[in-house]
């Protein structure tokens, strides 16, 4: 299994980081077919092939998503996908 770890700190209060985590979890379900679903300030999702979480707080959003074998040559689409909104989202 191969795992992709990202953590960024931010700026934003909550309500601001839950609406971002939130366009996040849109974009990564309709890219590559997770399904999602909140826990207080924690986005989990699951699909074929990938599971994880999306966890924000004050001053800090974190993810973490394991890919199956069948998603593994596409890590760096994902990996860069991911950072890509984090990116944005910390800037």
């Amino acid at each position: 299994m191969s795992v992709i770890q990202l953590s960024r700190a931010h700026d934003q209060d909550l309500a601001h980081a839950k609406a971002y985590a939130e366009e996040i979890a849109q974009s990564l379900s309709e890219k590559f077919g997770v399904k999602y679903q909140w826990d207080d300030l924690i986005v989990s999702f699951k699909g074929a092939g990938a599971k994880g979480y999306l966890s924000i707080a004050d001053q800090h959003v974190e993810v973490r998503m394991e890919l199956s074998f069948m998603l593994r040559p596409f890590k760096g689409r994902i990996e860069q996908e991911i950072n890509r909104h984090l990116d944005e989202f910390c800037s």
